[in-house]
């Protein structure tokens, strides 16, 4: 079992920024694709980056040229650089994890609040 616990989310100023960590147990870290999701009240969860085993990342629209997924093996983390933040990217954050064999996200984290107010 996989266990994934987010962190640095809080209260940003409009164009102000946040970084988001995840840190993932087990020893096979390395070969999963991970990802952050968001979701404010009332929306569907979105797929915010994307971040392969080889470093590919993807990004949504909505977030691209703003924020960058990034991660280290070495300490079994991702994190989500979120720069230039509006109100709209208020929403708890998730990080998720799939494992090999499959396109579904196996695994989540409990989530992290992210307010971007004045």
């Amino acid at each position: 079992q996989v266990q994934l616990v987010e962190s640095g989310g809080g209260l940003a100023h409009p164009g102000g920024s946040l970084r988001l960590s995840c840190a993932a147990s087990g020893s096979a870290f390395r070969i999963y694709v991970m990802g952050w999701y968001r979701q404010a009240p009332g929306t569907q969860r979105e797929l915010v980056a994307v971040i392969t085993s080889s470093g590919i990342t993807t990004y949504a629209d909505s977030v691209k040229g703003r924020f960058t997924i990034s991660r280290d093996n070495a300490k079994n983390t991702v994190n989500l650089q979120m720069n230039s933040v509006r109100p709209e990217d208020t929403a708890v954050y998730y990080c998720a994890l799939r494992t090999m064999g499959t396109d579904r996200w196996n695994y989540w984290g409990q989530g992290t609040q992210v307010t971007v107010s004045s």
